[in-house]
């Protein structure tokens, strides 16, 4: 079942975090929060995870710091826009690592043009730089297996990122 991988990639990514002493934080839009929730649920996280955004409207991502100019310029679903989520968490929580998420699932979102259902956008900020992904989610049954689906893709890249074996 994807949410038991799901789980034990995110322990073992927590579990790299704390033996490595790195904080970590996420912007989310589309997952609303499923990559922190999947983070603090290992026994220790709260020694790693500096906090979390829930920026699922355009209003809330600039408010927590997001360029108002790249969402115009590039839309809200964008890799400059998930690079700017992830910045702006890290450097709001001075994190070692932010994760940025934006995106559509199974609608398209009547306040934004650029929504296209299935493409998802996330970046992973660390102090070294930023690297944009693109994701084509595909048609999943509930919210909650869009999210799961898209935390599996992001764990991958995490652990790609940490030096963690798959």
């Amino acid at each position: 079942m994807l949410e038991n991988t799901v789980r034990e990639k995110y322990t073992r990514i927590t579990n790299t975090l704390i033996s490595k002493q790195l904080s970590i934080t996420t912007m989310e839009s589309c997952t609303s929060g499923q990559i922190a929730s999947l983070i603090t649920d290992t026994e220790g996280s709260s020694a790693i995870m500096k906090g979390a955004f829930v920026t699922y409207s355009n209003e809330a991502k600039i408010r927590c710091g997001v360029s108002v100019d790249v969402i115009n310029k590039f839309g809200v679903y964008s890799g400059e826009t998930a690079s700017e989520m992830a910045m702006a968490c890290r450097n709001f929580y001075d994190a070692d690592i932010g994760i940025g998420v934006t995106g559509s699932f199974g609608n398209i979102d009547p306040n934004n043009e650029d929504s296209v259902p299935g493409e998802v956008y996330f970046a992973i900020a660390t102090r070294y730089g930023t690297e944009e992904h693109f994701s084509k989610v595909p048609g999943q049954s509930s919210r909650l297996d869009y999210k799961l689906y898209m935390a599996d893709v992001i764990a991958d890249a995490l652990m790609e990122e940490l030096g963690t074996d798959a």
